[in-house]
Parts: C-alpha cells; sequence; structure tokens
C-alpha cells in the first residue's frame, strides 16, 4: 500500500490546525529561510498566512515570488504535507481573520486575549496568498497499518 495521502486526505490535514515551517530562498547565495508561522487553508484554496511587510521573510518573498511549506502531525502515525507554491498576492491582514487565527492555535480564552494584546500591531501586517502547485505527501500509519 502506498504512503501517499489522496487529494481528500492532504486537503483535509492541511485544513487541521498544525503549524506550519515556510521556507523562502535565500539572498545573496544564503541558505533558505524557514520559519514556524501559522496559517490558513481551506481545500482546494489558496494558503494564506500574515507577517510584518518589514519582516526579512516579507521581503525574500517578494524577491521569490514562491515558497515552500510543511505541515507536519508530530505524533504517530507521523504524517506531512509538504508543497511548493507561487505568491498570488498580498494584502493587509483582516483583523477579524487573525482574531479566528488566534483562537484556532489557542483556544477561545488564551486566543481573545493574544488577539487583544496584539490588534493594534495587526493593522500593519500583511496576507500572503500563495497557489499550491507541487505537493508531496507521507502517512506513516497507511505503512503501518497497510
Amino acid at each position: 500500500m502506498t504512503t501517499t495521502m489522496t487529494k481528500a486526505e492532504r486537503e483535509s490535514f492541511l485544513s487541521g490546525t498544525h503549524i506550519g515551517v515556510l521556507s523562502v530562498a535565500g539572498a545573496a547565495g544564503r541558505p533558505p529561510m524557514a520559519v514556524p508561522i501559522w496559517y490558513g487553508y481551506a481545500a482546494g484554496g489558496e494558503l494564506t498566512f500574515a507577517t510584518s511587510p518589514d519582516s526579512v521573510k516579507m521581503a525574500l518573498i517578494r524577491e521569490a515570488g514562491q515558497i515552500g511549506f510543511t505541515v507536519q502531525q508530530e505524533a504517530v502515525p507521523y504524517k506531512y504535507v509538504s508543497l511548493e507554491g507561487t505568491v498570488t498576492g498580498y494584502e493587509p491582514t483582516d483583523a477579524e481573520e487573525y482574531r479566528r487565527w488566534s483562537i484556532r492555535y489557542l483556544g477561545q480564552e488564551a486566543g481573545e486575549r493574544f488577539f487583544d494584546g496584539i490588534k493594534n500591531f495587526v493593522g500593519s501586517m500583511v496576507t500572503v496568498r500563495v497557489r499550491p502547485e507541487r505537493w508531496r505527501t507521507y502517512d506513516f500509519g497507511k505503512e503501518v497499518i497497510g
């Protein structure tokens, strides 16, 4: 049996609550930058994440125009989804969307508290939109169970 996820499995997994690792080409011959980040994804859509417009990662993303992104499950059965995609746009971060991300990642009470502490900063952030184009997946559970 294959350990590759089906399209439905991969999209369901990527839509779950995980920390993603964003990877973008480095500048001036440096290695790629890889950083953990909150993200949003709805099956069949674009990957989104927010960052400061003045950050090093944002400068690298603008220069490269494409990213790599990996999401993993750290508990057994291990699995991951990795994608490569093209940046399709940048827009001011929607505060309500970021509030939902805060609750998604931290729970209702802690998410609201966290968002209240940063809501003035969120208005200065940029949301990056990425169209997934190439996928790699692995589901260790299929190997063990299969």
